[in-house]
């Protein structure tokens, strides 16, 4: 898990420039699209919208989920993140379909392309642009562990690669003079956006239903804590949970039963500060139980993470410690 720092607020900068970057790209694909009457530029042109919409549900995202915890969340507002990823999915599937339908109508009708170099030379301006902002806006994305950021420069990607697409289209009309490859084009970038769209609200409603962190997450976490256990502390019950860019796991530490309660908060406390250090987005609730008890063995039911095999249930009591 990569660390995150100190108030979300400043990620608003990254909306700002994934919105001029749509402005930017509406204005160059659609005078593309009324250069050349290409529909395959239309469906690029029309991918742009969707993601100047985007971008200001991502603005919108990002300020609620930058909130304190409140009194009536307690949590805190981090899963505001992917209400962004499933409004762009929907968006997504949206374009897709009027890209789609426009397809269609141009198979029925086939026209000439005019113009095709400079519609060719505005589009790929635009690419660059597009594929400029998604690099940034990705890699903030994951160092800030945010999946708003992630989706739209995801998004973003895709329209690059719809961009690419669709000129390749229209260099296939002018070479070959099949004026049907360009609504051909054109139905499969529709088909690309509709996957694209599925895979953001797949990706959404998972995280929305409390999914686990990454294997790599867990199995880091589970390193951590194994290194601080020893033949008096053991760990069970390891279960994790996202919520946007805050994560949050609980476990139960067995110690001996003969141990005050100061030593053993003391060991909790070295628990979570060693966590805090390396997973500082991580929050963590652990239980204590005596490791005597079989009841400390039975009273976790459900899925755990491995840790390290837990100690016999027939254990002795421990001597005193002061």
């Amino acid at each position: 898990m990569t660390a995150s720092t100190g108030s979300r607020q400043h990620l608003e900068k990254f909306a700002w420039l994934s919105i001029a970057a749509a402005l930017a790209t509406i204005a160059l694909k659609t005078g593309a699209w009324w250069i050349t009457d290409s529909v395959g530029l239309l469906a690029d042109a029309a991918e742009s919208i969707v993601n100047l919409v985007a971008a200001i549900a991502a603005l919108i995202a990002l300020r609620v989920a930058g909130r304190a915890a409140d009194d009536d969340h307690h949590f805190g507002h981090s899963k505001a993140e992917y209400f962004s990823a499933a409004i762009e999915g929907a968006m997504i599937f949206v374009a897709a379909g009027v890209i789609i339908w426009q397809a269609i109508g141009r198979l029925l009708d086939p026209r000439p392309i005019d113009q095709v170099g400079l519609g060719v030379a505005i589009s790929v301006v635009a690419a660059v642009l597009n594929g400029a902002v998604a690099f940034v806006l990705l890699r903030a994305g994951r160092r800030h562990r945010s999946i708003t950021l992630r989706a739209d420069g995801q998004h973003l990607l895709t329209d690059v690669w719809t961009s690419v697409g669709v000129v390749a289209g229209i260099a296939l009309v002018a070479v070959t003079g099949i004026e049907l490859l360009d609504p051909i084009v054109a139905l499969l970038v529709g088909a690309n956006i509709l996957w694209a769209g599925w895979r953001l609200l797949n990706e959404s409603g998972t995280a929305l239903m409390d999914a686990a962190l990454s294997p790599q997450d867990n199995a880091d976490l589970a390193d951590t804590i194994n290194a601080l256990c020893s033949d008096e502390v053991h760990v069970h019950g390891l279960r994790t949970r996202m919520a946007g860019h805050i994560s949050f796991a609980e476990f139960h530490v067995l110690v001996p039963g003969a141990w005050s309660v100061r030593r053993a908060h003391n060991v909790v406390e070295d628990i979570e500060t060693a966590i805090a250090e390396e997973h500082p987005d991580l929050r963590v609730t652990i239980h204590i139980e005596p490791s005597e008890d079989p009841r400390s063995y039975d009273d976790f039911g459900g899925y755990e993470i491995p840790i390290q095999p837990l100690p016999d249930r027939d254990v002795a009591p421990s001597k005193e410690i002061p």
